[in-house]
């Protein structure tokens, strides 16, 4: 995805132009987080520090900055929250019922992420290391990772702009100074999904696991099943596969057609990676799908 930029007259205002459709018609602004609710992707851009309003048009996005702040710090953050709201398939605008659901998620995650007594020295030292040694590196990479919760050894944390690399290396670092932790997760790993649950569910896992992992595992790839909602299935592609020249092609013409043979039901599966960071892709992107050496 290219996302191009356009410096307005007013220099703490610019515009995103993302190649996609932004609204369909009209536009819709949101001068604070409280009104960006209802708007998925003016919730992320409201995530950057910074960001003082946004107002979406039918074919770009315009970001207004706080005066203090610089706009070579901001644009790749607001790139890569432009990006991942795209690869993953959010509405613009949510309806109200959606907005409603959206709520009620926020507040099961505050719930959910309710520290335990027994865990608050592991926090203490969570956070401490979240400040020292994982903020300088998201902030290399133009991102951030925000903590969120930490649940039976498991830290959750949302991962902002090009920062989900990191995940490894973060879990090798938290588990050498807090025995206890066992991994570092996308907080949306911990978020219910009753689709995983379902006969649907169940039969696409299968497939993935006994058809499809098997034979991709040879060149180091895995896909992971996000969840199933109503007749489309979402993935994330790991190892190998991610950054995978051969990715997109993958997907279609083999997981795709792999689970609609076993779930006819199902008209779309989408991949919500962020292929952009795939460190050690099997097939590198621009090179005629030749295996990488």
């Amino acid at each position: 995805m290219f996302i191009q930029t356009e410096v307005m007259p007013d220099k703490s205002r610019m515009k995103f132009f993302p190649g996609e459709t932004v609204l369909t018609a009209g536009s819709a602004e949101f001068l604070n987080e409280e009104a960006a609710k209802r708007s998925p992707l003016a919730t992320r851009l409201f995530e950057i520090e910074g960001v003082k309003t946004v107002m979406l048009y039918t074919d770009f996005i315009a970001v207004t900055k706080e005066e203090t702040f610089d706009w070579q710090l901001m644009k790749p953050l607001i790139l890569g929250a432009i990006m991942d709201h795209y690869t993953a398939g959010d509405a613009v605008i949510l309806s109200t019922e959606q907005s409603e659901a959206d709520a009620d998620l926020e507040s099961a995650l505050e719930t959910l992420f309710i520290p335990r007594e027994e865990d608050a020295e592991a926090v203490i030292k969570i956070k401490e290391l979240m400040v020292d040694r994982v903020t300088p590196a998201a902030e290399q990479m133009g991102g951030t990772v925000v903590y969120k919760g930490f649940i039976d050894g498991i830290i959750y944390v949302e991962f902002i702009g090009p920062t989900e690399s990191l995940a490894g290396g973060m879990t090798n670092i938290f588990g050498h100074y807090i025995p206890e932790v066992k991994a570092v997760k996308d907080y949306h790993d911990a978020i219910p999904k009753p689709g995983l649950n379902t006969p649907d569910g169940r039969a696409i896992l299968q497939v993935l696991d006994e058809r499809i992992n098997p034979s991709i595992a040879s060149h180091g790839g895995h896909i992971s099943l996000i969840d199933v909602k109503d007749d489309r299935v979402y993935v994330r592609l790991e190892g190998g596969c991610q950054g995978c020249g051969m990715a997109d092609v993958t997907l279609k013409q083999g997981v795709e057609v792999e689970i609609k043979n076993v779930v006819p039901s199902i008209i779309a599966v989408l991949d919500v990676t962020d292929h952009a960071e795939g460190s050690n892709p099997y097939y590198s992107p621009g090179k005629g799908g030749a295996p990488a050496k």
